[in-house]
């Protein structure tokens, strides 16, 4: 069943590879209107951190966002399998970063570096980072239950090179890496919801108590890794550019929790700017602080 499932998505993508990106998105801008209006996929998840975010906005203006989101949502999905089989030439052409020079200036040294991203743009062609450098790169990743989906996206994020790592795997590569003086670079998406017993931390983001995954802060500060944060722009359809900003350089001199609020105060902007751009339709806030009682007891990261 895996084989088969796996290979279906292959052939696929495969009759993707054999029509240009902007034919895609007319079959884009069909599945925006069957999700949509039709099948009205979590539409009451999108509306409720919608409102719960942004009270301040009016209802139209709201529903203004939505339309957007599920539009861009549209086109996130049909780039991902077109990610799979795109060449070099265009792979470098469809994500930009405009200072692709600042990791290798710190890994030249020596040093690791960790990037930390939300779930902006078009995460997963991010994975076309290797092309523009030489060092090992790991984008993190939560393991998928289907095992043919879990196959294809870690052939498709290794497509150009790079190395996905599985989340319950990160710390001791990343560790020994740095016991080794191996230089590399690692991606994290730390925006998503945290398992109840890892929630150790909450702060106030998008207007709501938020409770934060900690695994990017713990590892720079046992890895004494440069922390940047990932500022992507949409340019247009296909077409995005990122910008690394340089969170900390030293992050055993920062405060408890800092380098985490930190990068969640640079998404919050980022969404804030142009909300239809951020993955409104996972249940983020689903744990309530104040509904919570007593918190199981938390494992420690390494385990």
């Amino acid at each position: 069943m895996e084989k088969t499932g796996y290979t279906l998505l292959k052939i696929i993508t495969w009759i993707f590879w054999l029509f240009p990106l902007r034919v895609h998105y007319l079959f884009a801008n069909i599945c925006y209107f069957f999700i949509y209006h039709i099948f009205r996929y979590r539409r009451d998840v999108v509306e409720s951190n919608l409102l719960n975010s942004f009270p301040e906005k009016s209802s139209r203006e709201r529903t203004r966002i939505a339309k957007h989101f599920y539009r861009h949502f549209c086109d996130i999905f049909i780039e991902t399998l077109y990610f799979d089989r795109i060449s070099e030439k265009e792979g470098k052409q469809v994500v930009k970063y405009l200072n692709a020079d600042l990791p290798d200036y710190y890994m030249d040294k020596g040093r690791q570096v960790v990037v930390i991203l939300g779930h902006y743009n078009n995460w997963e062609w991010y994975c076309n980072w290797p092309l523009y450098s030489k060092y090992p790169f790991y984008p993190v990743y939560k393991k998928i239950k289907s095992k043919a989906f879990e196959r294809f996206y870690y052939s498709l994020r290794s497509h150009f090179g790079a190395i996905p790592l599985e989340r319950s795997l990160t710390f001791r590569k990343l560790m020994d890496n740095y016991q080794k003086g191996i230089p590399s670079m690692s991606a994290f998406l730390f925006d998503q919801t945290p398992r109840i017993y890892e929630i150790q931390h909450w702060v106030n983001f998008l207007n709501q108590e938020t409770p934060v995954i900690l695994g990017a802060e713990k590892i720079a500060r046992k890895t004494n890794a440069i922390v940047l944060f990932a500022n992507s722009q949409k340019i247009r359809r296909g077409k995005y550019e990122v910008e690394y900003q340089l969170v900390t350089d030293n992050p055993s001199e920062c405060e408890k929790y800092e380098i985490t609020e930190k990068c969640l105060q640079l998404l919050e902007k980022q969404i804030k700017e142009h909300p239809e751009f951020w993955l409104w339709s996972h249940k983020r806030w689903k744990h309530k602080k104040n509904k919570l009682g007593k918190i199981p007891k938390v494992r420690n990261f390494e385990s």
